[in-house]
């Protein structure tokens, strides 16, 4: 598909591009100019953007998709409670049926809010990753490895690799531990080994919550991140999700590692978990992104409130307005997420690079006046800014409509079906 962008203002994630073209072929990014070479091509569509903003796509770099089936009911509740007595014996009901379906609600509630890829803890891989080929939908996918899964750990991985490397270009994989906390030493140091054994990195939640770094301290005499490290677990990098209660040791360990951190800011304020030092984090040199988590401790799949709380709780906690930039934030939620999962061909809006990018709607009231553009998204956008959001050069939303391979209404209506079994209603 040949699609040219003309009158835009780009921002491609470095600089601006005022009245600028924009022209996309087979997926990816084939010109971004000031002016209109005189080339005649054939467009299957040409759009006048019409002075709106042209920015790269947002990246959920964490999420539990197929977990919308838990919105708003498992609400309310510590950390602990939610998670062993509302979502672990539910999702055991889940069937790859039933992850397929509900991945699909959720990417309609990604392209809504500007996303291109989301990153999938989970299970039933397969049944997410064919949800977002069938959507046109990106996903760096991994296991959640749990001791459970120690029994055959090794074939379990290597049948992911090949599996799910077969999906094409919209499906990465990568190495995934739930947590220390849900695993044995065994598992952990296994799961370490196969992904030195793959040169591969590895992404898990960590020090999410203070009683989770407590207990690892008690178990292994280390924090989370030290403990893990030192298990070989991030000799080829990874991520760690959330990261709310770190220590000095902890952040310098990461660093020295090469680890990328994913704060979830409404997740971790939903369930009291904390407020993550993100001006320490990112004033370290760590590489700072952003993700929703999942929809059953959000519960809204939406990049704009993630950036506000981000750096507005930064500027309250430390009482110091200056905190984190605006524009900082912004790129935590686009290029340095993309950077995080390993995507450096759709960081940014340049030549050669995958056609990844969201048009925002400046001609509404709250964009209005025109002071700095960038910054306007952070503290005044929102969802509704987003007038088209173009995955792998191919249109998936634009005004209120999605291109999806699918009729909502039929997403609907098969998640809403279930909800009520597993839930019984």
């Amino acid at each position: 598909m040949m699609l040219r962008f003309y009158n835009a203002r780009i921002w491609t994630g470095k600089d601006f591009v005022d009245g600028g073209e924009l022209w996309t072929e087979d997926g990816k990014i084939k010109l971004v100019s000031q002016v209109s070479p005189l080339i005649l091509l054939p467009w299957d569509r040409e759009i006048d953007a019409k002075g709106n903003l042209i920015i790269p796509t947002f990246k959920n770099s964490h999420a539990h998709s197929p977990m919308v089936f838990l919105r708003s009911q498992a609400d309310d509740m510590a950390l602990n409670d939610w998670l062993f007595k509302q979502v672990f014996p539910r999702e055991a009901k889940l069937t790859p049926d039933d992850c397929y379906w509900l991945t699909r609600l959720a990417i309609l509630e990604y392209l809504s809010s500007g996303m291109s890829v989301a990153s999938d803890m989970y299970f039933h891989l397969e049944s997410i990753a064919d949800a977002c080929v069938d959507s046109g939908f990106r996903n760096v996918i991994l296991q959640g490895i749990t001791a459970n899964n120690l029994q055959g750990l090794e074939k379990l991985l290597q049948n992911d690799i090949d599996t799910l490397g077969s999906k094409g270009e919209l499906i990465n994989y990568r190495l995934g531990l739930h947590a220390e906390y849900t695993n044995s030493e065994e598992c952990i140091k296994a799961l370490a080994n196969f992904a030195k054994s793959k040169k591969m990195p590895v992404y898990t939640h960590m020090s999410e919550t203070k009683s989770e770094v407590e207990g690892c301290v008690e178990r292994h005499g280390a924090t989370p991140a030290v403990y893990l490290a030192k298990q070989g677990l991030f000799d080829f990098g990874g991520i760690a999700y959330h990261f709310v209660h770190p220590t000095d040791d902890d952040i310098k360990t990461l660093k020295d590692y090469g680890v990328s951190v994913v704060s979830c800011p409404a997740s971790n304020l939903k369930l009291a978990s904390g407020i993550a030092p993100l001006k320490k984090l990112i004033d370290s040199g760590l590489n700072v992104a952003l993700g929703t988590d999942g929809p059953a401790s959000n519960n809204c799949l939406d990049m704009f409130r993630e950036m506000f709380l981000a750096t507005g709780l930064q500027k309250a906690t430390l009482a110091d307005p200056t905190a984190i930039d605006g524009e900082e934030v912004l790129k935590m939620a686009t290029v340095y997420g993309a950077q995080a999962m390993g995507l450096d061909d759709l960081d940014t809006i340049e030549i050669g690079k995958r056609a990844d990018f969201i048009m925002i709607d400046i001609h509404q009231p709250n964009m209005q006046p025109i002071n700095n553009a960038l910054k306007n998204i952070v503290y005044a956008g929102s969802k509704s800014n987003v007038l088209m959001t173009v995955v792998n050069g191919v249109i998936r939303y634009e005004n209120g409509e999605y291109f999806v391979g699918e009729d909502v209404d039929k997403i609907f209506s098969k998640c809403q079906q279930i909800a009520d079994r597993i839930l019984e209603r």
